[in-house]
């Protein structure tokens, strides 16, 4: 018999990535918020690579961080090793990322979930929800029933979740947890559009039975950044990661083998991620490529598991032992955990809202790999949006929606709800066409203002933030205002650089703008420099050396914000316009974008279409 169990404004399912960050928000903005998870003990767990960032991953944690989330802390405070990545590049695709301890990680987001106020954290498997008069149902696996005025599903890949290993299938979530089975079939009956993807992860290998010898060693940076702009204390990198390379004998094992693939066996229907394949799928795209890069990382100081970075599979697992086995270093290898495929339900993200709302379902919204993304850093990301636009709604505020211009996380968030996803969705540098302006630098100066409206920054915290912005013009007004003048020290210092000596006085910023030239090089001459957070000379040398760049991309964000506007009726019958073409009409009134700019990246949706739709707009402004 079910019985009554409780009340709550908000309740999330799930307690991975964005499940936590979700019920965080919702709690410190004053809701009273449940959490639940079919594994206490696999709260915040990282169930693929041991880190956090990464190539544009790093950007959307340190976003996360500027608007008041956790996943930046945590991350630091379990923090192993520590690389700031594409230093040879250009700054607006530096990316920080953070080998860590894995297990410390997952213990300290539970601690921080039972400690936190308005927050209960329970273990049950939701198993139905329904739809009622003040919001939802939820009915656990024990008939336990819970009423809320919103619910977030984070359900990350348990969702029917099923393993494949060689022949061998079963339904599991990740780490050999057990799988939600009965949620992905009443969330069909409520009407939510669901399809199969597909991911995947390494083995883990016992680190005694690694030979490090002759491996490159990949050391940490020295001092390691943080993620979080709270973060004071000074970081330790603690370990050191390893490279090795397949060769011809893996290669061949592979082929050999491919048959015993679930993937290229026909087993596995869902779709994978294309930018992070199986080791089978690479040696089958490339079949020119005589080796490939293998990172070993280890994935606690209280562990010897090591992570095999680069060698996902779902290969039988004396296979995976046989192709490991031909690889330097890995001669000996012992694994622990074999790698395995995860197949999984998420849900058409075309169904939201960029609230992550859904557009049929008044206070339901979807967060994480149930929206179609893969990744940890894009699962927080979208759990926070959740998180705070479910409590907002519930307390009466204005819903906030990020946009393409002031954020990773409003590209992504735009990227899914216009978009789509046939594949899993990972955050990439490329996918910004802002991303000078969206460095991951200047983060804090983007969304820490907005996090602080919102309610999660506070205020002792907002304070030290406009201090830092006052140095920060301050140091440009005194670079302005500097001059140096010439001498054979300054000469001699500008030719050992390459550049051109100085034959009057000139400005500390003319100097510094010039490419051979840091404020590293120029300490020395630069005799009234005051102390301050090395972030602020960072941010100070970027925008001075890019000034024309970031200026042109400023106008690009000027022009696109004036489409966005532009609004669009949020109920409206696009058939009803004249000129729109067939396929337009059908995504316009699929998606129903907010406004003109949403629209224009819509696939389908081409520029005679917005023209129409300008043209339409102006016909019938008063109206």
């Amino acid at each position: 018999m079910n019985y009554f169990a409780g009340k709550y404004d908000v309740a999330v399912i799930g307690a991975g990535h964005a499940g936590i960050e979700a019920a965080l928000a919702a709690a410190r903005l004053g809701c009273k918020t449940a959490i639940f998870t079919i594994n206490m003990d696999a709260v915040g767990n990282c169930p693929c690579n041991p880190s956090i960032g990464g190539t544009a991953k790093g950007h959307l944690v340190r976003e996360i961080d500027a608007l008041g989330g956790e996943m930046g802390k945590t991350a630091d405070e379990c923090m192993l090793q520590s690389r700031m990545l594409n230093r040879g590049k250009g700054p607006a695709v530096h990316s920080l990322r953070a080998q860590i301890d894995r297990r410390k990680y997952s213990d300290i987001m539970k601690h921080k979930l039972e400690l936190q106020e308005n927050l209960e954290l329970r273990q049950a498997e939701i198993t139905d929800i329904k739809k009622i008069e003040c919001g939802y149902e939820l009915t656990t696996r024990m008939l336990a029933v819970f009423e809320c005025k919103a619910v977030i599903i984070a359900t990350g890949t348990y969702l029917g979740g099923k393993i494949f290993v060689g022949e061998i299938s079963y339904e599991s979530g990740p780490d050999g947890i057990f799988p939600a089975t009965f949620l992905g079939k009443s969330l069909k009956k409520l009407g939510l559009p669901l399809r199969r993807f597909k991911t995947g992860t390494p083995a883990r290998v016992l680190k005694s039975s690694i030979d490090f010898n002759d491996l490159e060693v990949q050391k940490g940076d020295e001092p390691p950044q943080p993620f979080s702009y709270e973060t004071e204390q000074l970081l330790e990198n603690k370990v050191d990661c390893h490279i090795s390379w397949t060769n011809e004998k893996t290669k061949q094992i592979i082929l050999d083998n491919i048959h015993r693939s679930p993937l290229y066996a026909g087993k596995i229907e869902g779709v994978g991620p294309r930018y992070c394949p199986s080791f089978e799928d690479k040696i089958m795209r490339f079949k020119d490529k005589p080796r490939h890069q293998l990172f070993i990382e280890p994935c606690g100081i209280d562990t010897e598991e090591m992570y095999m970075q680069g060698m996902s599979s779902s290969l039988p697992e004396e296979v995976q032992l046989k192709f490991y086995q031909t690889i330097k270093g890995l001669e000996k290898c012992v694994i622990m955990r074999p790698a395995y495929a995860i197949e999984y339900d998420c849900v058409d993200p075309l169904a939201m809202k960029a609230t992550l709302e859904f557009k049929d379902f008044d206070g339901l919204y979807g967060a994480g790999q149930f929206n179609g993304s893969s990744g940890y850093e894009e699962a927080a990301a979208q759990g926070l949006v959740a998180g705070i636009n479910a409590a907002l709604k519930i307390l009466g505020r204005h819903q906030i929606i990020f946009d393409r211009a002031n954020s990773y996380i409003g590209t992504l968030i735009d990227d899914l709800v216009t978009k789509g996803a046939n594949e899993p969705y990972r955050m990439m540098t490329s996918r910004s066409e802002y991303r000078l302006v969206l460095r991951q630098d200047n983060a804090d100066e983007r969304l820490t203002p907005i996090g602080y409206e919102i309610g999660l920054i506070s205020d002792q915290r907002y304070e030290k933030f406009i201090e830092k912005q006052k140095l920060k013009k301050m140091e440009i007004m005194r670079l302005k205002k500097t001059v140096i003048s010439p001498s054979d020290k300054v000469n001699d210092l500008l030719v050992s650089r390459e550049t051109s000596k100085i034959t009057t006085g000139t400005r500390l910023i003319e100097l510094l703008k010039r490419p051979q030239l840091n404020y590293d090089i120029l300490k020395d001459i630069d005799t009234d420099r005051p102390e301050l957070d090395p972030n602020i000379f960072e941010q100070v040398e970027i925008e001075i050396k890019y000034e024309g760049y970031i200026q042109k991309q400023l106008k690009q964000v000027e022009q696109m914000q004036k489409l966005e506007n532009k609004l669009l009726p949020a109920d409206f019958d696009y058939k009803k316009i004249n000129g729109l073409r067939l396929e337009a009409q059908e995504k316009l009134n699929r998606i129903k974008p907010l406004n003109i700019g949403q629209a224009s990246r819509i696939s389908g949706v081409s520029p005679a279409d917005i023209s129409v739709l300008l043209i339409w707009l102006a016909q019938n402004k008063q109206r």
